[in-house]
């Protein structure tokens, strides 16, 4: 199996939506009842391709972070301390499907922060607004094409 390359470009798959939906029952099992799990990113976009990575908001009680950090962690998922932001606990998870490897993003933050609102009204916007697919998806590829794997230069 060859290491998980997160900058190319990858067509929209069905089974996103069904792979998010699996990962949500996992997280539903660790993390604490008032948790609020939201699948984001391009991938919850219906039709878009993008890195093809299962990007997942979870907000909680401010209070309960630390206590969900710990469960994440403690459940595999590896905590990036340089990749998130005051406000948002960035973790990645890999995983083996359909002979392929496959990416988690996990994004923690509390209740109504800015982070959650702005990841959810995104895919919200796009997917009422599938006109501007297209042209998101042409800025990606360029983006995969500009970066030559590097993060900094993706973003």
């Amino acid at each position: 199996m060859t290491k998980f390359n997160k900058y190319t470009f990858r067509k929209y798959s069905k089974d996103f939506p069904n792979l998010f939906r699996k990962e949500r029952t996992k997280l539903r099992k660790i993390l604490t009842k008032d948790s609020k799990i939201e699948h984001c990113g391009s991938t919850a976009i219906i039709g878009m391709g993008g890195k093809g990575i299962i990007d997942i908001f979870i907000s909680v009680n401010k209070r309960y972070i630390k206590k969900n950090r710990n469960r994440l962690e403690k459940a595999g998922y590896i905590f990036r301390s340089n990749a998130g932001n005051k406000d948002r606990q960035f973790f990645e998870k890999e995983y083996i499907y359909r002979k392929s490897i496959r990416r988690i993003h996990l994004h923690l933050t509390s209740h109504n922060s800015f982070e959650i609102r702005r990841a959810v009204s995104f895919v919200k916007y796009m997917n009422t607004h599938p006109n501007k697919i297209k042209k998101y998806e042409e800025i990606k590829k360029s983006a995969v094409q500009h970066a030559k794997g590097k993060g900094s230069s993706y973003r």
